[in-house]
Order: C-alpha cells, then structure tokens, then sequence
C-alpha cells in the first residue's frame, strides 16, 4: 500500500485507507486487552498472596472482563484486516 506521505502522486484508496485506520484501532484495542488481562492475572497472585477479599476478586473479575470485551472483536476484526490485505495482494490490486 503506498504511503501518501511518501509518495504524493499516490492514489489514496478510501477503503485501503479506512482498513489501515481499523487496524490501528485493532492494535490499540489488542494492546489494552492483553494488559487488562495481565493485570487481571497480577492481581489474582496477589489476593492469592495477601488476602483474597471480595474488593479483590471483583477487581480480577473486572480487568478480565474489560480485557475479554476489547480482545474478542479485535483480534477477529484485526485476522479480518490481514485477509482483505492478503486478498487483495492475491489479486494483483
């Protein structure tokens, strides 16, 4: 895919360009959930360590929560990104 910034004369597709734009969002979302899953598991060893309380056992249930709603539709929605890319390089556009 050219870069525009490079490559002024480059014809800017709207969807090649609404794709790189959703997988940046995917990124982003893919980063954030893994951490609150790792958090999640953080803080599980540590009630496992300190005491394991009900503040801290909604706060595990939380970040894996949190962590599960932004990984699930981005990882499918980042695999979808890959496979429009691969297409499309397949095909020759």
């Amino acid at each position: 895919m050219p870069n525009p910034v490079q490559d002024p004369d480059a014809p800017l597709d709207p969807i090649r360009a609404r794709r790189a734009t959703i997988a940046r969002w995917t990124l982003l979302a893919n980063r954030i959930g893994y951490l609150f899953v790792a958090l999640a598991m953080a803080l599980f060893f540590m009630a496992l360590v300190v005491d394991f309380s009900s503040l801290m056992a909604g706060l595990v249930i939380a970040a894996l929560v949190v962590g599960c709603v932004l990984l699930a539709p981005s990882i499918v929605l980042g695999y979808a990104v890959k496979a429009a890319d691969r297409d499309d390089r397949e095909r020759g556009l």
